[in-house]
């Protein structure tokens, strides 16, 4: 990766009871293809008088993900879906034209210790498809393609690369894939990335070009299709990207857009009740700076 073209820290953000890593966007780099916001949530260690409750709150424009290492949220959205995510599983929300859910503890671990870790990440819709229809989506575990070379084991958590492809329906070409090595390995991923890239380190070393790089930094490349590293022993490696979009894209707390206009609207929206509700969940988070 000599083709480097950014390293990032994750920097600490507020998402409820307690901080998360914010990778994505950032000062210099606002996405990654279509990769708009990654929160690297945890590792945390909750009491049983501590749970996720991020109540019913709007989206426009975009895709969530959520991808959990240890732990268990409940999702539930104005479609009517009531689904539980845990570890390795995929939970996929197209938001589109509007759509409002809610992430909590599930209700039999709200009243003991528990632990919570992973990946929430928005992707971007394209311009013709930013007020489709609403959709939810669960992938489960097993149903993700995995498959080990060399010793080292991969995972397509969506899109598609590698002459494969994820059952996460995606609206763009991109691709989110986890690399874990077990010892010293070259991965030379040169002519089979596309696109934008960013290379994030959640456990272990990578050295590329000299230089070594460690858990919490995001290496962005100027060209994917450069891409080759030498991962330490005991690493894991999450790749994000994609082909990036003609326009340029607007974010407002929990909105994108392709026009600030719509944006706008979506705020006015939320502010008089407009958007649908969240059966089984009666909260309100109110916009930025609103009480």
């Amino acid at each position: 990766m000599s083709n480097i073209d950014f390293i990032q820290e994750e920097k600490a953000a507020d998402i409820g009871n307690f901080l998360a890593g914010r990778l994505l966007p950032f000062r210099q780099k606002r996405s990654i293809g279509p990769f708009v916001f990654i929160d690297h949530m945890g590792p945390a260690h909750l009491s049983e008088y501590e749970n996720l409750d991020i109540g019913p709150h709007p989206h426009i424009g975009l895709s969530t993900l959520t991808y959990l290492f240890e732990g268990a949220i409940m999702h539930r959205d104005s479609l009517g879906t009531a689904m539980e995510i845990q570890p390795g599983a995929v939970n996929w929300m197209t938001a589109g034209k509007g759509v409002t859910h809610s992430e909590r503890t599930p209700e039999y671990l709200r009243h003991q210790d528990k632990y919570m870790h992973g990946l929430q990440i928005w992707i971007a819709l394209p311009k013709t498809l930013e007020a489709m229809e609403p959709e939810f989506f669960h992938i489960e575990a097993k149903d993700i393609p995995a498959w080990e070379d060399e010793g080292v084991s991969y995972k397509l958590i969506a899109g598609e690369v590698f002459e494969r492809k994820s059952p996460v329906p995606v609206y763009s070409p991109l691709y989110m894939i986890e690399i874990k090595a077990t010892k010293d390995t070259l991965i030379d991923l040169r002519d089979i990335l596309y696109g934008e890239s960013g290379l994030y380190i959640l456990a272990g070393d990578i050295e590329s070009n000299g230089f070594e790089y460690g858990p919490k930094q995001i290496l962005i490349t100027k060209d994917a299709h450069l891409c080759s590293f030498t991962m330490k022993a005991n690493t894991t490696v999450y790749i994000f990207g994609g082909e990036p979009f003609p326009e340029e894209r607007f974010i407002y707390w929990n909105f994108v857009a392709t026009r600030k206009e719509i944006i706008e609207q979506a705020k006015e929206d939320w502010k008089n009740r407009q958007f649908p509700k969240v059966p089984g969940d009666d909260g309100y988070v109110p916009l930025p700076g609103i009480k």
